[in-house]
């Protein structure tokens, strides 16, 4: 007997699935890192319906997140239309599981609520106007969707982000009729995988390419990129993807400004949807 515990062999196999060769030593655990080092992005929901009160208690999980100020300055939006659902969808570039999926959510930056509290204290809120209460905000909503999702993997769900929404944040403030000073900086797929649907663990960067004690320090960069770049490979023929390196994800990604998809003119449609950015 070697002594390892299955706690112990539990952990190094999270570790393994998450970063491969570049497992980190093992550390403190429990449930809450497990089911953290487990999370992994699923694109395919049964139409189960999701328990009574499921919708609130992911909510109050978001909004037990931290807030900047406490300015709580983030809303969400159930989309149960399904038109609204399908131009969603069309919007996110054609991705079938916001349709399918029992709860989809939009997450916005929302800075609505505080102008309106502002008019009606008769108080001119002369900060609203600047990039960094929009920062503040888009920041408040991906904080709060992360507590929503902790939560909703604690209790068996799945979830997926959906980014795409920023392909056209002008329509989605449309079809949600959304007012001036708030915006859908992402959407949320929530429920019960497909059979086969979750997939593996998706490696990540080596912890030397991104914790640096100290100083900033990029020097392992290079070798800790080629290694994971092997890793990303792998994962992507055992899954069925395109055998593309990280390397050559990140350069199709952000490559061109054709590849963000509309995205570039992201700070102009902010500021016609109310947000200054000064």
């Amino acid at each position: 007997m070697d002594g390892t515990t299955g706690a112990e062999t539990l952990q190094a196999s999270a570790l393994a699935a998450r970063y491969g060769a570049a497992a980190p030593p093992a550390g403190p655990w429990n449930a809450t890192i497990a089911g953290l080092l487990g999370h992994r992005s699923v694109r395919g929901y049964r139409p189960d319906p999701l328990p009574a009160g499921t919708l609130e208690t992911l909510v109050a999980a978001a909004q037990s997140a931290a807030t900047s100020s406490n300015l709580q300055t983030w809303s969400v939006v159930t989309v149960e239309d399904p038109a609204t659902r399908a131009a969603m969808a069309e919007i996110a570039g054609g991705q079938a599981h916001i349709a399918e999926c029992p709860l989809f959510l939009v997450f916005l930056a929302d800075v609505s609520r505080n102008q309106r509290l502002g008019e009606a204290e008769a108080r001119a809120l002369e900060g609203l106007p600047y990039l960094e209460t929009f920062l503040v905000a888009a920041i408040d909503a991906a904080l709060a969707a992360q507590n929503a999702v902790v939560a909703a993997e604690s209790l068996g769900l799945a979830t997926v982000y959906i980014g795409a929404l920023r392909n056209d944040p002008a329509r989605v403030a449309a079809l949600l009729g959304l007012p001036p000073g708030a915006a859908g900086v992402f959407g949320l797929c929530v429920g019960y995988p497909k059979p086969g649907a979750e997939g593996e663990v998706k490696p990540r960067l080596p912890q030397a390419v991104v914790l640096h004690r100290g100083r900033y320090d990029a020097a392992a960069e290079p070798a800790a990129r080629r290694a994971y770049d092997a890793e990303m490979t792998g994962f992507s023929r055992r899954n069925e993807m395109a055998a593309d390196s990280w390397t050559q994800r990140v350069i199709a990604r952000i490559g061109t400004v054709r590849a963000l998809r509309g995205r570039d003119r992201l700070a102009a449609t902010l500021r016609s949807l109310g947000f200054p950015l000064r």
